[in-house]
C-alpha cells in the first residue's frame, strides 16, 4: 500500500524542500510530490512541524540494547543492536566486530551472512575493526590477539565477500601489506586505515593501493604533527579518504573537530559514527570485552585504567552536538549522519530521499527530537509524545 507523509519540512539528503510530500511503500520512495499531487488512495500521514530526514547510517556499532557483538556474534544479537539503534534514528548500521580470534570473526560473518539473507531491518553488512592493527595503537583492543593478516586470512575475507552486505575492514600499515588491500579492495571491501602509527607518506601509498578511510578520525592514529603529518593530515589533506569522527565531546576535543571540518578535502568527506557498545538503550553500568571490565560513567565508557572503550552516545546526539555545540549548520549535520557515510561504503540507496532509494527516514521535531523512525517503509519506532504525526 502506498503512504504519503505531508506536512513536514522534508530535507532530501542534500537541502531543504518545501511544500513536498514523501510517497513510499515497502518497496521504496516512490515520489516527491507536491502535497496536492498524492496519489489517490494512499493513506496520509500528517506530520506538520516535524522534520522529514534520511534515516541515519552508523558505520562502527560495536553493540546496543544489552548485547556486544564480539561476545554475541550470532542473527539474535544482530537483531537485537539493529533494534536498540532504531530507537536512535539509525536505519542502517554495521555491526562492528572489534579484534578477536579467528574463531570468532569466523561466527560472526556466518551471522552477517544470515542477517542478510533473512534482511533484518537495519542490517547494512559488518565492520571488521582488526584483528591487523598496530600494537602502539591498540586503544582498547587485547593485545594478545592483535596479528598480522596471513594469507589465509586474505584468502577467507576474498571468499566471502558480498555475503554480508557492505564489507567494511579497519587495517593498518604495520600488519597489513599492501598487496593485501588491493586484493581486498578489488573484492569489494572498503578498507579503512586505523589504529595505526603509520606516517603521512605510507597512508598515502596504502591510499593508492586502495584504502579509502580513515577509522574514528584522530583517535588510534597517528596525530598531525607540523614535520610528520601522520595518518591525521594523510587522511585531511588527500580527498580520496573518508573519515569517521565520534563526535560524543570525549572522543575529539571540539576544537579539535572544528578544525578537520574546515580543513578536510574533498570529495571524501567526514561523517559521523557512534562507535556505540551494548549500553546504547540500556541503563546498564559495565559489561565484559575480552574479559575485561568496562565501566559506564557520566557519558564515557572506560577500561580499569581509564583507556577509552566504545562510546556511550547514538548518532541523533552525534548528530546535535554538532550542530548546537559546534555551529555547525543542521543541514551539514544531517548528511554527517547520513549522505556522507552512506557514500563512503557506495550505498546509493541510502541516506537520500529521492524516487527509486530505500524507504529509511526519520521524523524529528523541532528540537530535533525523535518522533518515528521508518525503515524499509515501515514505522519501526514511535515516540510516546509523537501524537501530533498523525495518520488520515
Amino acid at each position: 500500500m502506498k503512504k504519503a507523509i505531508c506536512g513536514a519540512r522534508l530535507f532530501d539528503g542534500e537541502s531543504f524542500q518545501d511544500g513536498l510530500a514523501l510517497v513510499f511503500s515497502e518497496t521504496g520512495i516512490e515520489a516527491l510530490v507536491a502535497e496536492r499531487r498524492v496519489p489517490a488512495g494512499a493513506e496520509i500521514i500528517r506530520a506538520d512541524g516535524h522534520i522529514l530526514a534520511p534515516g541515519f547510517v552508523d558505520l562502527q556499532v560495536n553493540g546496543g540494547g544489552g548485547v556486544l557483538f564480539n561476545n554475541d556474534p550470532s542473527l539474535e544479537g544482530l537483531k537485537t543492536i539493529c533494534r536498540a539503534h532504531a530507537q536512535f534514528g539509525t536505519t542502517s548500521l554495521l555491526p562492528t566486530l572489534i579484534t578477536d580470534t579467528p574463531e570468532v570473526v569466523h561466527q560472526a560473518v556466518a551471522a552477517g551472512r544470515a542477517a542478510q539473507a533473512e534482511g533484518i531491518p537495519g542490517f547494512l553488512g559488518l565492520h571488521l575493526e582488526g584483528p591487523h592493527l598496530a600494537l602502539a595503537k591498540k586503544g582498547t583492543h587485547d593485545p594478545a590477539l592483535i596479528r598480522p593478516m596471513e594469507t589465509a586470512d586474505c584468502d577467507f575475507l576474498v571468499e566471502n565477500a558480498g555475503v554480508f552486505g557492505v564489507a567494511l575492514i579497519t587495517v593498518a600499515p604495520e600488519s597489513v601489506k599492501r598487496q593485501q588491500v588491493a586484493r581486498l579492495a578489488a573484492a569489494g571491501y572498503t578498507v579503512s586505515l586505523g589504529h595505526t602509527g603509520t606516517d603521512c607518506a605510507t597512508a598515502g601509498e596504502y591510499r593508492m593501493a586502495g584504502a579509502t578511510m580513515a577509522t574514528h578520525l584522530f583517535n588510534a592514529m597517528s596525530p598531525l604533527n607540523h614535520r610528520e603529518p601522520g595518518l591525521v593530515g594523510a587522511a585531511l589533506s588527500d580527498g580520496g579518504f573518508s573519515c569517521g569522527l565520534i563526535a560524543d565531546g570525549y572522543h575529539v576535543d571540539p576544537v579539535a573537530m572544528g578544525i578537520a571540518l574546515r580543513a578536510k578535502k574533498g570529495p571524501g568527506r567526514i561523517f559521523l559514527v557512534t562507535d556505540a557498545m551494548s549500553v546504547t538503550g540500556t541503563d546498564m553500568e559495565c559489561f565484559t570485552l575480552n574479559g575485561r571490565t568496562i565501566y559506564r560513567s557520566e557519558g564515557r565508557l572506560t577500561l580499569a585504567d581509564g583507556t577509552l572503550a566504545g562510546a556511550d552516545t547514538d548518532m541523533l546526539t552525534c548528530v546535535m552536538n554538532c550542530h548546537r555545540d559546534l555551529g555547525v549548520p543542521l543541514e551539514e549535520a544531517l548528511r554527517m549522519a547520513s549522505l556522507y557515510p552512506a557514500d563512503a561504503v557506495n550505498a546509493k540507496n541510502k541516506g537520500r530521499l529521492q524516487e527509486g532509494a530505500d524507504a529509511d527516514f526519520v521524523l524529528l521535531g523541532e528540537d530535533l527530537s525523535l518522533a518515528a523512525t521508518y525503515i524499509g517503509g515501515a514505522c519501526v519506532f514511535s515516540a510516546g509524545d509523537s501524537a501530533s504525526v498523525e495518520h488520515d
